[in-house]
């Protein structure tokens, strides 16, 4: 009994769509099913290599991973990306026998007009690549993910990322240039960041007026001469962890409905000066360890402490 190919006979661009749902392995295996599906894997909108698929990789094989996403990412007649994901599942990236072009990959990814860049890279060897300047001056970014271990932040004098709403960065190298960026993403709502390396910057400005979110946690040992500006007067959510840096002035952040502080080590002095900016809001979560709590000159001393 002959049986209809019904789905083969949809357009290509729905065709894709339903491949974009599929792990990138099977995307591609589905490039035997006839003529027609060959190269439609190529033309998939979002891009997700997890750490499950390069656990796998082995020193037959990785040479060829390599070549392939180069291809995938440089095939003609690309359409536009939704996403690029890449999360770690190596070694490192960077052994000296087996280079990773990450930067590269990220500036083909931005020729496609991407909206979302996800990046978990946790290995990327002794001499970590920079982070393509390209990525600050692109119009199309809406998410931005960058959690890579050892990255450098340095951000170009014509930053510009006009459609940016939510950045996360984690673990990477910041200097005072990361100002200039968060003040010229003019829609930028949701702002997270988390263990990030400020030995060569003074301050963290955040001058946005339409930031709603925020999310900082700082660690020891580059916090000791380290500030925190906050300028964000339609800020919700708000969100602090790890050891307290000066933080100000917070005064005007009267649309503030909800925050959670998490101290556990740091000046008395900078943990009542933020406490007070924000005490006044409708939800409060407040752990402090006990020797920060003691010594402290808070309002009400009724707030719990971690011991």
């Amino acid at each position: 009994m002959c049986v209809e190919d019904r789905i083969s006979n949809f357009s290509d661009h729905i065709l894709c769509h339903i491949l974009s749902f599929l792990p990138i392995k099977e995307a591609v295996r589905t490039s035997i099913i006839s003529t027609k599906w060959r190269n439609l894997f190529a033309s998939i909108s979002i891009i997700e290599f997890d750490g499950d698929l390069l656990r796998r990789l082995t020193d037959r094989n990785i040479d060829s991973f390599k070549n392939f996403v180069d291809r995938l990412l440089k095939f003609p007649d690309q359409v536009r990306l939704d996403c690029f994901r890449l999360h770690d599942g190596i070694s490192s990236w960077n052994d000296g026998d087996h280079d990773f072009d990450v930067s590269g990959w990220i500036c083909a990814a931005l020729c496609r007009g991407v909206k979302e860049i996800d990046l978990k890279l946790y290995n990327l060897g002794d001499v970590p690549p920079d982070v393509p300047p390209v990525l600050f001056t692109c119009h199309s970014l809406v998410n931005l993910t960058l959690v890579a271990l050892g990255f450098k932040i340095e951000v170009p004098s014509d930053v510009c990322l006009g459609n940016l709403k939510t950045f996360y960065l984690e673990s990477v190298f910041v200097c005072d240039s990361i100002n200039r960026l968060i003040s010229n993403c003019h829609v930028l709502e949701d702002l997270a960041f988390m263990y990030c390396s400020v030995a060569n910057a003074s301050e963290l400005n955040i001058q946005s007026p339409s930031l709603k979110e925020l999310t900082l946690y700082f660690d020891p040992p580059d916090i000791d001469q380290y500030s925190v500006v906050i300028n964000a007067p339609n800020l919700v959510y708000f969100r602090y962890g790890g050891d307290i840096v000066r933080v100000y002035p917070l005064g005007n952040m009267k649309s503030l409905e909800k925050a959670q502080i998490y101290i556990w080590f740091g000046s008395e002095t900078n943990a009542a000066h933020l406490y007070q900016g924000i005490c006044n809001i409708r939800s409060l979560t407040l752990q402090i360890s006990k020797e920060v709590f003691v010594c402290a000159d808070f309002p009400n001393k009724s707030t719990s402490y971690i011991s």
